[in-house]
């Protein structure tokens, strides 16, 4: 049995560093990735894992100096948590940070970290991609979340499928990294212990009593202006984008002293998918709770669960057939004053190996069609099929 060490025991130091030209220089392939335009972490090391619900004493319980003072700096708890809320989630607490916010730099240092001295390894050339679910499996799956539906049972349920894939060679995860920050601008691009994605979804984040949100549903495939406008017109897609946004501002209005919420979705394009979105913004009551706990009071929002979340839940049990794990659940980073973002952990791939798994979900409502809804999945794995699979 591995055993870390007790947060009492620990001591973390800040300084401020020149910013550095490529931050993923200093990323452990087995560690943690958070970039984005405006903040860059990257981490090495372990200094010790903690349950989720303990993270909060635990960088309280971490002696700190901390020149720096900047959202992510000083000790962090890192991770992407399950997407079944009643499962036990663990996050981490890096040995070593390199952060990066608005044009200044750090190195936050927990205990030693050991650096990735792998030889390089030639990229995988060969691969094998599966579907398990057939395309009449998952008919007949949307079909009978239409016909709960229909019958008031639910407003919504999002459903899922996966993708394997097996290559000839192990799959990198700072290759593909690196792949994902050029090629989807604009996203959460992350990476936890295997888990690399570019999620176009900000769950929550939170500076001082500050809180943000991004809620994202309503999909098109953004191959042309008219299919960009015809999103921003679709009745199907707006009442299931509306379902989400209620759901953010249900869940943070009591907990805010005031919240604004954008009156019409924006049409957002993230590489070959658009979306639409709607910022809220609100500031909060004292005492604000930490961007943690409001990501795990948030989630599972309607844009990956459904609406109503206990009926959605269980019609997921039901009719999807494996286990999420860690796709659609929070990924993201928080610090000892609270501060954090979090995302939902979308267009992401879980790397074992030369194995990856891939999924990806569409929105199921009245007026949802099967073959659409195929589509939109099709369309959603893109982004890391392409990232994955370079022959």
């Amino acid at each position: 049995m591995t055993t870390t060490p007790a947060p009492t025991q620990l001591r973390a130091v800040t300084r401020e560093v020149a910013p550095g030209d490529d931050v993923l220089r200093d990323f452990d392939p087995g560690g943690f990735a958070w970039l984005h335009h405006r903040t860059r972490l990257v981490t090495s090391g372990v200094a010790t894992c903690v349950a989720a619900d303990d993270a909060a004493a635990a960088l309280d319980a971490i002696a700190t100096d901390d020149a720096v003072g900047m959202p992510g700096s000083g000790p962090i708890a890192v991770g992407a948590l399950p997407f079944d809320p009643e499962a036990t989630g663990e996050l981490v607490i890096p040995a070593c940070v390199v952060g990066a916010l608005d044009g200044r730099a750090w190195v936050t240092e927990i205990g030693p970290s050991p650096r990735d001295a792998r030889n390089a390894v030639a990229p995988p050339t060969r691969f094998t991609v599966a579907a398990p679910r057939t395309r009449e499996e998952w008919r007949v799956a949307v079909e009978r979340a239409l016909a709960a539906i229909a019958r008031g049972e639910l407003e919504k349920v999002v459903l899922a499928r996966e993708v394997l894939i097996e290559a000839d060679t192990p799959f990198d995860a700072r290759d593909v990294v690196r792949g994902l920050v050029a090629s989807q601008p604009g996203s959460f691009v992350y990476a936890s212990d295997g888990f690399v994605g570019a999620s176009p979804e900000l769950l929550v984040r939170r500076t001082g009593d500050v809180v943000e949100s991004r809620p994202v549903a309503g999909t098109t495939v953004a191959d042309s202006d008219e299919a960009l406008l015809a999103l921003a017109a679709s009745v199907k897609d707006t009442r299931e984008h509306r379902y989400v946004v209620d759901g953010i501002v249900a869940a943070l209005d009591p907990r805010c002293a005031e919240l604004t919420v954008a009156g019409t979705p924006e049409v957002a394009v993230f590489g070959p998918v658009a979306h639409l979105a709607t910022p809220v913004r609100g500031r909060l009551r004292a005492p604000a709770p930490s961007a943690l706990e409001l990501a795990r009071l948030l989630h599972p929002t309607p844009a990956v669960g459904g609406t109503p979340r206990p009926a959605a839940l269980a019609a997921i049990r039901a009719l999807e057939g494996f286990d999420r794990g860690r796709y659609a659940g929070p990924v993201g980073w928080v610090d000892g004053r609270g501060d954090g973002e979090w995302a939902i952990a979308l267009r992401g791939a879980e790397l074992d190996g030369a194995r990856a798994r891939l999924v990806a979900g569409a929105g199921i409502v009245a007026g949802s069609e099967p073959d659409a809804e195929w589509a939109e999945t099709q369309a959603k794995l893109e982004p890391m099929l392409r990232a994955l699979v370079r022959p």
